[in-house]
């Protein structure tokens, strides 16, 4: 069985090519653009764009590619321009893609619905099986291949996406989908000060701020890259500090794949104790300097 692996980061790149690994017998790497990752994939392909092409265009050479190879599983790393190359790769191969993979069991893939509310198991509609998932649940598997890259030359698309403007998208703060330990900070922070307490404990533990969307979309103290929740980032950390979050659904539904989670609340009534691993009543002021010094 192959496995046919598009990814953009290199990171996503590895994780993705392990986790191939463990679904077929041999795994070929595409990446647009950039350079791939050696050393993960038995094959690696690398499709070099022209100049001011745009990186969605690609995808007619994908598609030749995918017919030379003949994958019977397909893994997309979740990003906006590879949903487009996903979905007409899927469309050319009759076929759907099953969003946002967060694990396997045996053939079917588990994601969540309705917001988060609830998980579903699916299974692919055609003979081909295609799955966007950003690669954390593959961070156990190891990867390994050849160094080798086959440079591939670019087909210009049969309807071509056109730019028609463009502005500079600034990225800030870490990549939280890929931190093992995450910090999150709520409402219980009155000032924007006291997230430096956060700050603290999430170097104390290796581990990576983010928040929930007040503290993001309302207060501005965090860019929206850290907020977590329904119609946020959606993470599955080894350990979620939930702190001074009430616990309310939407925010709940993005740490659902956490391992573990720890809230930490002054209110005993507050709704994260009912879904948290470990609860302390406390006041995050009192609590969290004393924590983060028993933990650096």
């Amino acid at each position: 069985m192959k496995a046919f692996v598009i990814a953009e980061a290199a990171e996503a790149q590895k994780d993705l090519c392990a986790g191939a690994r463990t679904l077929a017998d041999e795994v070929v790497l595409v990446s647009i653009g950039d350079a791939p990752q050696t050393g993960v994939a038995d094959k690696a392909y690398h499709i070099a764009l022209p100049e001011g092409e745009l990186y969605e265009n690609a995808t007619d050479t994908v598609i030749a590619l995918f017919d030379e190879v003949a994958p019977e599983i397909v893994l997309v790393e979740t990003t906006p321009r590879l949903k487009i190359v996903g979905g007409r790769l899927a469309a050319h191969a009759d076929t759907s893609v099953i969003n946002d993979v967060a694990a396997f069991d045996g053939d079917a893939a588990e994601s969540l619905y309705f917001g988060g509310l609830a998980t579903m198991k699916r299974r692919p509609a055609g003979s081909v099986r295609i799955y966007s998932t950003n690669g954390s649940m593959f961070s156990e598997a190891e990867a390994s291949g050849t160094d080798a890259v086959e440079e591939r030359e670019f087909v210009p698309a049969s309807n071509p996406l056109k730019l028609r403007g463009k502005r500079e998208v600034v990225q800030e703060g870490a990549d939280i989908g890929r931190a093992p330990i995450v910090v999150g900070a709520g409402r219980g922070f009155a000032k924007e000060e006291d997230l430096d307490l956060a700050r603290s404990l999430a170097a104390a533990v290796r581990g990576e701020i983010a928040c929930s969307r007040p503290i993001a979309e309302n207060e501005k103290w965090l860019p929206k890259s850290l907020y977590i929740g329904v119609s946020g980032r959606v993470i599955s950390p080894k350990v979620y500090f939930a702190v001074g979050i009430s616990g309310q659904m939407q925010h709940m539904v993005g740490v659902t794949g956490a391992d573990t989670i720890i809230a930490i609340n002054k209110d005993a009534n507050a709704p994260v104790f009912k879904q948290a691993d470990y609860g302390l009543v406390a006041d995050l002021q009192e609590v969290l300097p004393v924590l983060t010094e028993k933990l650096a």
